[in-house]
C-alpha cells in the first residue's frame, strides 16, 4: 500500500488547492475569527522515519488496530518523546486562515474551522474543567508524547500530551480506500471524534478504560469508549451553531457524518480488509453502532445522553 500523503499543492501566491473529490462546504460564517494557535503545524518537518509492520499488510493491521483514536504506542512500545522537538517549520496558515470566508477558499483553514468550533463548543458546556488541546498538522510521520507514529495510524487523540494528530491526506484515505463519500463534514466529524477522546481524558473516563479487563469484541470498554466519542461529536454538530463559527448544518453534511462513521465500522473494515468479520477483535464498533451513537448525540444535543457504559452499547 503506497504512502498516505495529503495531496495539497499551491499556487505561487500560496493558496491551497482542494484535494481531489473535495466538493462543497459547510455553511459558514464568513466574518468568524479563526484562531490559528491551536494548530500546530508541523508539515514538512522530517518525522522520525518509523515503519510499522511489512508490506501492505502490515500497514492494513496497523489501520485496522489504530484508526480514528487508538494510542499509537500500543503497537511502537510508547515513548516519551515530543512532537515539538526537532527541526523548526515555516507555516504559513495564520496569513492563509483568519475568518470563515478563508475557510470557505482554503481547506487547511477549514479544518482550523471544525478544531475552533468544536473546542469553543466543549469550552461552553465544561467551563473552567475545559483545558484546550492542540491539533499538530504532520506529513508521514511524527514523534508525540504517545511514542512515534505514521500517518498510517490515521487521526489519532494522545492523552500523554493533549493533542490531536492529523496527517491530512487521511481524508483522501477515507474516500478511495474506505469507501466514504468525503466532504467537509465527514472531516468535520473526525475532528470532532477526536476531541472527544480529549473529553474523555480531561473527564477521567480514558484512566477508567484502560484499567479494563476486557479490552475487545463489541460490548468492551475498548469500543465503548469509540462509541462515546462519536456521540460527542453529534452533540457537537447539534450546538455547532451555537459557536458562531457554523452558520447552518444541513441533513447533507449530517449524512457526509454518518457515511463517515459507517466506513470506519470495525464490521466494515474487516470485511473489506480480511474477508470476513471477528467480532470479538472489535476496538471500535461495528458501522451500525457507530452511526447510532453519533445519531443519539445530534438528536439530544447533550453530552449526558452519551452514556455509552450503561446496558447495550
Amino acid at each position: 500500500m503506497a504512502a498516505i500523503t495529503s495531496g495539497l499543492s499551491t499556487t505561487g501566491q500560496g493558496v491551497v488547492l482542494m484535494r481531489p473529490g473535495y466538493a462543497g462546504f459547510v455553511d459558514l460564517n464568513d466574518d468568524a475569527r479563526l484562531d490559528t494557535s491551536q494548530i500546530s503545524d508541523q508539515r514538512g518537518r522530517r518525522g522520525p522515519g518509523l515503519a510499522l509492520g511489512g508490506g501492505g499488510v502490515g500497514i492494513v493491521v496497523v489501520i485496522l488496530a489504530l484508526i480514528l483514536g487508538v494510542n499509537p504506542s500500543d503497537l511502537t512500545g510508547g515513548g516519551s518523546s515530543s512532537s515539538d522537538s526537532g527541526s523548526s517549520v515555516t507555516s504559513d496558515l495564520a496569513q492563509r486562515c483568519q475568518t470563515g470566508a478563508d475557510a470557505r477558499r482554503d481547506e487547511d483553514c477549514h479544518i482550523v474551522l471544525d478544531v475552533n468550533s468544536v473546542q469553543s463548543y466543549w469550552a461552553s458546556k465544561l467551563g473552567s474543567r475545559y483545558t484546550q488541546a492542540q491539533t499538530e498538522f504532520f506529513t508521514d510521520s511524527t514523534q508525540t508524547g504517545c511514542g512515534a507514529a505514521t500517518s498510517a495510524v490515521g487521526p489519532f487523540y494522545c492523552p500523554t500530551d493533549d493533542k490531536v494528530y492529523l496527517d491530512l491526506g487521511f481524508f483522501s484515505e477515507l474516500r478511495s480506500k474506505f469507501g466514504a463519500q468525503g466532504g467537509p463534514f465527514a472531516e468535520a466529524y473526525v475532528v470532532a471524534h477526536e476531541y472527544g477522546h480529549h473529553i474523555q481524558d480531561l473527564l477521567g473516563v480514558t484512566d477508567r478504560v484502560a484499567r479494563s479487563q476486557r479490552q475487545t469484541g463489541p460490548q468492551s470498554a475498548s469500543v465503548r469508549l469509540e462509541l462515546q466519542a462519536d456521540c460527542y461529536a453529534g452533540t457537537w454538530a447539534k450546538n455547532a451553531v451555537a459557536t458562531r463559527y457554523v452558520k447552518s448544518i444541513s441533513q447533507t453534511d449530517i449524512s457526509e457524518g454518518l457515511d463517515a462513521a459507517a466506513a470506519v465500522g470495525d464490521d466494515r473494515i474487516q470485511k473489506e480488509f480480511q474477508g470476513r468479520v471477528n467480532t470479538e477483535s472489535w476496538t471500535h464498533g461495528s458501522s451500525a453502532q457507530r452511526q447510532r451513537w453519533f445519531t443519539t448525540g445530534y438528536a439530544s444535543g447533550d453530552p449526558q445522553s452519551c452514556d455509552t457504559f450503561t446496558g447495550t452499547a
